[in-house]
């Protein structure tokens, strides 16, 4: 009976050294793709936590350089929002964009999606005022509420978003909305 309980006992404990020894073959492969994956320099292997810490960083540097292209991104599609203001009647958007050329700002474009207005405001590093007033003018005199706000600049442009919501029944608020920004604009040029 002893031998038995002996021969079991070597069971199981071959079948954790199995186990164990698979899981650190799978781990290696593992670890092995992981560094494959990251960008190679010609210098000496690193130890396994050298190459997770340069996985970690290289991560963080991806996610830096995806958030910097989506910013990127958004400056296009305001810019393209900005040519539409500019362009002479043409339907068609530019498929390039030059944010170096001047152009005649402030500007503002008014789009109209369900009960909500997206605001499109291009104004001069000189002329940050307007943001503030178009809020006032959309909250204080006409009563809406603002659901986003942002900003981005390129070069010496500032592209400003204003979302606001309109009660669906209410039509006048909007061209209300839209000639009193209109008005603002106008001021200025």
């Amino acid at each position: 009976m002893d031998q038995s309980h002996s021969n079991t006992s070597q069971s199981r404990s071959a079948d954790r050294k199995t186990v164990e020894k698979n899981r650190r073959i799978q781990m290696k492969a593992l670890y092995s793709e992981l560094n494959s994956l990251l960008p190679q320099t010609s210098r000496e292997p690193l130890t396994l936590p050298d190459q997770l810490d340069e996985a970690a960083n290289y991560i963080k540097k991806l996610q830096v350089s995806v958030e910097k292209k989506r910013e990127r991104k958004r400056m296009l599609i305001a810019t393209t929002a900005f040519d539409r203001l500019n362009s002479t009647g043409s339907s068609s958007m530019s498929s390039s964009v030059d944010v170096t050329v001047p152009r005649r700002l402030p500007k503002i474009e008014i789009e109209e999606t369900g009960s909500i207005l997206h605001i499109f405001l291009v104004t001069s590093l000189e002329d940050k005022f307007m943001f503030h007033e178009s809020i006032r003018v959309v909250t204080e005199e006409l009563g809406s509420e603002i659901t986003h706000a942002g900003y981005s600049i390129v070069d010496d442009a500032v592209f400003h978003t204003l979302h606001c919501k309109v009660e669906d029944c209410d039509y006048g608020a909007r061209s209300r909305i839209s000639e009193s920004l209109k008005k603002l604009v106008n001021s200025v040029n």
